[in-house]
């Protein structure tokens, strides 16, 4: 059995997203796949509340039997932490393959700046794999990346312009080969990996969803807003598809047009509710109708705030995820290191 740690230098890198890429491969591949996401202490609820969100996507797609407490144990006593860390360990393990341990890089508050992951890596003998975002200052980490020494397997640029893709792939890869240090893949940036639900989108609004609440679970991955425009409704919110359009609730002209298009999601600002006309037109196109409390600016700057910690915990992402990974992942070399016969 191998533990096999993602970790990264900050949050919302998509370490989770390569846990379940890595994850739902390995799977295929006829392999026994465990996750583990301990929580180092004293962190705010809210940020342990988005970690069971992620164990239980894990969860649900690994297809695991054990309790979400097992898959993210909270551990509080700092002194014993690596004994803490292999008992919690052993509790998920048994009668797998390859455990996928999520982390991130600094853990404990407070005190010295210990590096937790260095000791969670030690204690479970695992094999690491460091996601970080495409940056052009990235050579300045390369020498915390080589602490990890023989652990280490390599590192995953994420969110790579596409544009720059090719460059990226070369450049990288022969500044980290010449410091000791493989490039896994370059990920290229691709909004729907970085979107939200409709639900979510409502949540985050703090919006009601009046109709087809059943498409609550569907992806939003473009948004849209009603201002003022020369061009005809329709023709104007034609220019993108799969969207969200936040729109005036007094705009009822504005909502119908936006209705005629590939719209997923109807947003109206303002807390005022919609013509019978507007919400019969949505209910014979099947797309929800969110009424948000606050104007349209407040509206636009949630949106704004929830995109930026949007999180991957939507089944519906995997199909895309799977594509660019294929694409772009090394995958042969992950089941090298790890001994695995691919």
């Amino acid at each position: 059995m191998i533990a096999l740690y993602i970790t990264s230098l900050e949050a919302a890198i998509g370490k989770t997203a390569i846990c379940a890429g890595l994850g739902k491969h390995l799977l295929g591949n006829g392999k026994k796949i465990g996750f583990f996401k301990p929580i180092i202490a004293d962190i705010k609820s809210s940020s342990i509340e988005a970690i069971d969100s992620d164990a239980a996507f894990m969860r649900h797609i690994l297809a695991l039997e054990e309790p979400i407490s097992y898959l993210c144990p909270v551990i509080n006593d700092h002194n014993t932490l690596a004994n803490r860390i292999k008992e919690a360990y052993t509790k998920i393990s048994q009668g797998k393959d390859v455990i996928i341990v999520e982390g991130i890089w600094r853990q404990r508050p407070g005190g010295k700046p210990i590096e937790a992951s260095y000791e969670i890596v030690k204690a479970l003998d695992a094999k690491v794999i460091i996601v970080e975002s495409y940056s052009r200052e990235l050579a300045k980490n390369i020498n915390s990346y080589k602490s990890f020494g023989e652990h280490l397997l390599g590192i995953v640029l994420n969110k790579v312009p596409r544009s720059q893709l090719d460059h990226v792939s070369s450049e990288m890869s022969n500044q980290l080969a010449e410091a000791g240090v493989n490039l896994l893949g370059a990920l290229p940036e691709d909004r729907v990996l970085f979107t939200l639900t409709i639900g979510e989108l409502a949540e985050h609004i703090q919006g009601e969803i009046l109709n087809c609440g059943d498409k609550s679970a569907e992806l939003v991955e473009n948004f849209m807003l009603g201002a003022m425009c020369v061009d005809p409704g329709p023709e104007y919110f034609g220019r993108k598809a799969n969207k969200a359009v936040v729109v005036r609730g007094e705009r009822p002209d504005m909502q119908l047009a936006a209705l005629e298009t590939s719209t997923r999601c109807l947003v109206l600002s303002g807390n005022k509710e919609p013509a019978s006309a507007v919400l019969d037109r949505a209910e014979d196109k099947k797309v929800p109708v969110i009424l948000a409390k606050g104007d349209t600016i407040a509206t636009v700057m949630n949106i704004e705030d929830a995109l930026d910690n949007t999180r991957f915990n939507q089944e519906g992402k995997l199909p895309k995820l799977t594509e660019i990974m294929e694409q772009h992942f090394n995958f042969q070399a992950v089941y090298q290191g790890l001994g695995l016969a691919n």
